[in-house]
C-alpha cells in the first residue's frame, strides 16, 4: 500500500512539474515586438515621432509588445540605452504636453517631424472620460492622429489614460503627471 501511494505521488509530481515547465517554456518563447510610432497626415503621409533632448539630439519613441496581447502597449522613449517613460504632463493651458522623463527628472520633448523639418508638438488635446486624445499639432489649427504600427500592419491609437480624477495622477522624478501614455487597440475604447 505504501509503495502504491508513493508511486502515485511520484507520478503526480512529475506530471505537474512537466506541465509547469512546458508553460514556462511557452511564455519565454514570445519575442518582444517593437511598434514604431508615427503621426498620420490625411494625405497618407506618416511623420516620425521623436524624443528630443535639450541639446537637440533625437531619440526613438516606440510601443512595446511583450506578450501576445496587442490591446494595450507601453510607450517608451529609447534614450542612451534606456527605455524612459512617456507621460502626459499637467497642462498649462488648453493642451497637455507629452514628454519623456529620465531617472534624474530631465524632460525630453516629444515631437512629430514634417518632411521639411518642422517640429510639431505632441499633446493631449481633449478628454473622453478617462481617455485623453493625443495629437501632433500644426499651427494650433490642424491635428494629426498619433498611432503605433505593428510590423504586420496593425495600428493602435496613442492615448493618455487617467486612473484618477485629480489633475495630478502621480509624480515621477519630481515631475507631475496628468496621464499615462499607451498604445490602445482602437476596438478597446
Amino acid at each position: 500500500m505504501k509503495k502504491s501511494i508513493f508511486f502515485c505521488f511520484t507520478v503526480l509530481f512529475f506530471t505537474i512539474t512537466s506541465f509547469a515547465q512546458e508553460r514556462t517554456a511557452k511564455k519565454d518563447e514570445f519575442k518582444e515586438v517593437i511598434w514604431p510610432i508615427k503621426a498620420f497626415k490625411p494625405d497618407m503621409k506618416f511623420l516620425k515621432i521623436k524624443a528630443i533632448g535639450k541639446n537637440g539630439k533625437m531619440y526613438a519613441v516606440k510601443a512595446i509588445q511583450n506578450s501576445n496581447q496587442t490591446s494595450l502597449l507601453d510607450v517608451k522613449a529609447f534614450i542612451k540605452g534606456k527605455r524612459l517613460p512617456v507621460k502626459m504632463l499637467v497642462g498649462d493651458g488648453k493642451y497637455y504636453p507629452v514628454k519623456a522623463i529620465d531617472d534624474k527628472g530631465n524632460i525630453f520633448d516629444i515631437k512629430a517631424i514634417t518632411d521639411d523639418g518642422q517640429f510639431l508638438p505632441v499633446k493631449g488635446v481633449s478628454k473622453s472620460g478617462n481617455i485623453v486624445h493625443v495629437r501632433a499639432i500644426y499651427k494650433d489649427m490642424i491635428f494629426y492622429n498619433v498611432i503605433a504600427i505593428s510590423p504586420d500592419g496593425k495600428t493602435n491609437a496613442i492615448k493618455g489614460i487617467k486612473m484618477v480624477s485629480d489633475d495630478v495622477e502621480t509624480t515621477i522624478n519630481g515631475t507631475e503627471i496628468f496621464a499615462h501614455i499607451k498604445a490602445i487597440s482602437q476596438t478597446t475604447y
